[in-house]
């Protein structure tokens, strides 16, 4: 259910259920815990997409028989546990959303780090309208990219955003036109794999967690991951490069990474 390729430091991880929309049951939940927890040693990021034209339309209802309260549980955590793999792994993850990203698909969405939508991209949380709610991490996930407020209104009303809308709201750092995303995703991957693994490895870790504490107790983890981080060989190495030049400094943004919001959504 997974197609699974490597590309020197990049690794690509597709959704390979394109029949099914890219639905997501139980064995796509155990390969994607697998691959994740089994990722190359040379391997600096992954780009997640799906095959076909849809990302994940979510959970395969197919496959939802009734449960007890605590297998409902148990099944829960076994998403949970996939997920933080992807969202507290070792690489950072850039996903590609085209058409739906629905329910369970966007709780995968969620927990990759950054997210590159084409123009097809739709954004819905139908739990509410089939009385469930979400088991895979959007609760505490989505909220951080949208708000809980937005989060309550697609669940209460099944608003659905499109993908100039949820990049907006904060779904999406990145627009393109249908047919770029993984192209955009590779470009910034290869950005990406060129940093020092440390750092990265700061930004996927302490990041967050720096965001969920107080200022203060924030700042403080913030001087020790920045003394851990510039006392890197690798960090030496860049800076030492920047001041004999050899490094490009910050230019004006030109928009060639595919960061422009498409002229339609069609």
């Amino acid at each position: 259910m997974l197609r699974i390729e490597h590309a020197g430091p990049i690794t690509h991880v597709r959704l390979n259920r394109p029949a099914k929309r890219n639905a997501i049951n139980d064995g796509l939940v155990a390969q994607l815990q697998a691959a994740f927890g089994g990722l190359p040693g040379d391997t600096r990021v992954v780009v997640l997409s799906g095959e076909g034209a849809h990302f994940s339309a979510g959970l395969d209802l197919s496959e939802l028989s009734e449960r007890s309260v605590a297998e409902g549980v148990f099944h829960s955590r076994s998403w949970h546990s996939a997920f933080e793999q992807i969202q507290f792994g070792r690489v950072p993850v850039v996903a590609v959303l085209q058409g739906a990203v629905v329910g369970g698909g966007l709780e995968l969405a969620a927990s990759a780090h950054i997210r590159v939508a084409e123009a097809s991209a739709f954004y819905g949380l139908p739990e509410g309208q089939r009385g469930l709610f979400v088991g895979g991490g959007g609760s505490a996930r989505i909220p951080r990219l949208i708000g809980a407020a937005r989060m309550a209104d697609m669940m209460l009303t099944g608003r659905v955003y499109d993908a100039r809308e949820g990049q907006g709201v904060g779904f999406s750092q990145y627009v393109v036109e249908n047919g770029q995303g993984l192209a955009t995703a590779f470009e910034l991957a290869g950005k990406i794999a060129a940093n020092a693994p440390l750092s990265n490895f700061a930004v996927l870790h302490a990041l967050p967690r720096i965001a969920d504490m107080g200022q203060a107790e924030g700042l403080f983890v913030e001087s020790l991951m920045a003394a851990i981080a510039q006392g890197d060989h690798a960090a030496k190495d860049r800076i030492q490069a920047f001041l004999d030049g050899k490094a490009a400094k910050v230019a004006q943004p030109t928009g060639s990474t595919g960061a422009r919001p498409p002229a339609s959504n069609g």
